[in-house]
């Protein structure tokens, strides 16, 4: 089941030329359409399904700060900045507030961890707070956890999943994107060795440049042009709950469960790092770029192996452009959610906080993460078909980052001055044989 979505209209005519074509209508194509059309360029945006109906709407919420990589603090502090300027822009609630993080631990070594990341984020301007176990009990009285301490990061936010990128979507609008939904890309025609047009099922759009934020389908898109994409899928699983008190205004995390206050006056619910992986050829393809990954994080993972692997088998990635292509077979991605996850979850965050004892999960939802080996998002030029650019592989974070992460890509389209350095979001870091392993901290 999918999470309650807002739905916004389509533009019916489909141009025949634009300055830059973005593919996926997920938050980062969303933003990155917003910002190249601020830059005066004319813009249109084609979705295969419909706009925010993948993981951009069944994430968690979370616009954070705290926990990331270094690579991603700059994109993360300047994200929260937009959110508001495009929330305000767009003149509908995305459901932004900056109403903080906090992480709880019952370690330690954790916790140590945890002031060396405070540390260094305060050194790029992101201020957080370790707590002892006194000041965490004095913000969660009710709680009946014994916690070693925590971190808390004030200035970050949430946002609400299935209001916020139709939101953003409006304001693209306003600003001229053409926005077209249950229209696929089948894909891209060249002249020169450079972009020419892209091809869709609706028709086709002369262009000079391309941006795909295309999530799960990246790769896949990528593979038809003889472009290297590793990217490995994981299946996730979120809930929301009845109303119930308000513990905390914002997002809270523990070393189990996680929530996120809704303004339906409920909680985002999920259980922290567990996932399912779906088997396929190409995560067999690109297996020793991932080992690396899966042993850092195999604790919290399952393995799946059914009909989507040899559906990849059977689609192959040499479709002809004038007949339905693999985008066209599935128009939403929505896998099921994994109950025990759910059940699990609701009886830690009760017994964790008795005061919840009365709430009930009203709905529960699959995702599909779309995962770089080193779990940092792909932001980029790709050297071997110029006027082609990436978003994607944001394995987790694209969510909260997504309105910086559409300023960077626009930048790099226009060859604008980056928003921040765009080296650490390079496409050739996944193609160049270097060895590539986790680096987010939490």
């Amino acid at each position: 089941m999918s999470p309650p979505l807002t739905r916004i209209n389509s533009d019916e005519r489909l141009p025949a030329q634009v300055d830059v074509v973005v593919i996926g209508g997920g938050v980062i194509g969303v933003s990155a359409a917003y910002h190249l059309a601020k830059k005066g360029l004319s813009v249109a945006l084609v979705e295969k399904g419909h706009v925010g109906g993948e993981q951009s709407s069944r994430n968690w919420g979370w616009c954070r700060q705290q926990g990331r990589a270094r690579e991603e603090i700059p994109l993360a502090r300047e994200a929260l900045r937009l959110w508001e300027d495009m929330q305000n822009d767009a003149g509908v609630d995305a459901g932004f507030r900056r109403t903080g993080v906090l992480f709880l631990t019952k370690s330690k070594d954790e916790l140590a961890s945890w002031e060396r990341w405070a540390a260094v984020a305060r050194e790029m301007q992101v201020h957080s707070t370790v707590l002892t176990p006194a000041e965490v009990a004095e913000r969660l009285p009710g709680n009946a956890d014994k916690w070693v301490g925590g971190l808390h990061t004030p200035s970050d936010g949430r946002a609400e999943p299935s209001m916020a990128v139709p939101a953003l979507a409006t304001a693209a609008r306003k600003h001229g994107v053409t926005i077209h939904q249950g229209c696929a890309a089948r894909g891209l025609e060249t002249q020169g060795g450079k972009v020419s047009a892209v091809v869709t099922e609706k028709g086709t759009i002369r262009t000079q440049a391309v941006l795909l934020s295309g999530g799960a389908w990246s790769s896949l898109f990528c593979r038809r042009h003889g472009i290297e994409l590793p990217i490995g899928l994981v299946n996730a699983t979120a809930c929301r709950t009845t109303p119930g008190p308000e513990i905390t205004s914002g997002a809270l995390g523990t070393d189990f469960y996680c929530i996120r206050r809704r303004l339906d006056g409920g909680f985002t619910l999920a259980l922290r790092n567990r996932g399912t992986v779906e088997l396929s050829p190409d995560l067999f393809r690109y297996a020793r770029t991932f080992w690396p990954t899966y042993l850092h994080r195999r604790n919290g993972l399952k393995m799946s192996f059914g009909k989507s692997f040899f559906d990849q088998l059977t689609r192959g990635t040499s479709w002809s452009f004038d007949k339905p292509s693999p985008f066209e077979a599935e128009r939403v991605r929505d896998p099921a959610p994994d109950m025990s996850l759910v059940s699990a979850a609701l009886a830690a965050l009760i017994k964790s906080n008795p005061e919840l004892k009365d709430i009930e999960v009203a709905e529960a939802w699959g995702g599909t993460i779309d995962c770089t080996p080193d779990t940092i998002p792909v932001i980029s030029p790709v050297d071997a078909l110029p006027g082609f650019f990436l978003a994607t592989g944001f394995s987790g974070h694209g969510f909260g980052i997504g309105p910086a992460a559409g300023k960077l890509a626009a930048d790099l389209v226009t060859g604008a001055t980056p928003l921040v350095d765009p080296a650490a979001y390079s496409h050739k870091r996944m193609i160049d044989g270097r060895r590539l392993a986790p680096v987010s901290p939490f």
